[in-house]
């Protein structure tokens, strides 16, 4: 695992559409794990703006989202569907074809989630996966006590996410208290990560992701674990981080950093 700190939210955020987009040119068939959140939010218009100003070709590009409601149909605005097609689907060259999703109305959602593991598996496995990281440390929505070794599931949501995310449903109430999720195992499968975590709220859950032992109570931890993981973060996110030294002197040495300097 590699911690990089930019000095604000924006060049965070301009870092990782930066990594993205040259994944993507440099395989134009890239598989590409996707996250929701407000923190991605700006990495996908930063993607948006480098297709229409840079060309960036999205036509070959595949897609898979970390997760979706259990009981939103895909039409439904509060769905990751909607989400993923208003913040970067519409707005690029990509074929919806080749965007996936779990689908939180199939009639078995067991069978729904064998067949999203399935669909990964046809694909090759995950080239590139975007991951954030929520308040009680889950990433998808691989709460905690998740198994590292989890596949593609259905999880019941804590109130501590609830809480966090019922305010974007009207009534905030009606927000469901299921998801389809990727699991911890299949996360780690991707080939490469990057981990956007920005803004103070996140600065302690993301130390003890980073710096703290690996836990299923704080699944984002399993990431330690991973071969090629980047966590790309702001000052603001890394203020609770022991080595941040170390970090800044990786971004300034590192040979491999060189061309985003």
């Amino acid at each position: 695992m590699e911690v990089i700190i930019r000095p604000s939210q924006d060049e965070a955020c301009s870092l990782t559409a930066q990594l993205i987009a040259d994944a993507i040119r440099g395989n134009p068939k890239l598989v590409l794990g996707l996250a929701t959140g407000r923190t991605v939010e700006r990495v996908y218009a930063m993607l948006v703006q480098k297709h229409r100003e840079e060309g960036l070709d999205f036509s070959l590009v595949r897609t898979f989202n970390l997760d979706e409601y259990i009981g939103l149909d895909p039409e439904d605005p509060n769905s990751y569907r909607q989400y993923m097609n208003r913040h970067l689907f519409k707005h690029v060259n990509i074929d919806i074809r080749n965007t996936h999703l779990p689908c939180g109305v199939a009639p078995d959602i067991d069978e729904e989630c064998r067949r999203y593991e399935q669909a990964i598996e046809d694909c090759d496995g995950i080239d590139f996966q975007l991951l954030g990281i929520g308040i009680s440390g889950h990433i998808g929505f691989n709460e905690p006590l998740s198994a590292m070794r989890s596949r593609t599931r259905a999880k019941a949501l804590t109130p501590l996410t609830i809480e966090q995310n019922s305010p974007l449903f009207s009534p905030p109430e009606s927000m469901p208290r299921r998801a389809i999720t990727m699991g911890v195992g299949t996360i780690l499968d991707c080939r490469r990560c990057v981990m956007l975590v920005t803004g103070e709220a996140k600065a302690e859950v993301l130390a003890k992701a980073v710096e703290g032992p690996v836990t299923s109570m704080i699944s984002a931890s399993a990431m330690q674990l991973h071969p090629k993981c980047t966590v790309i973060v702001d000052e603001a996110a890394a203020s609770r981080l022991e080595n941040k030294e170390y970090y800044h002197w990786i971004f300034a040495n590192e040979p491999e950093w060189e061309p985003y300097r």
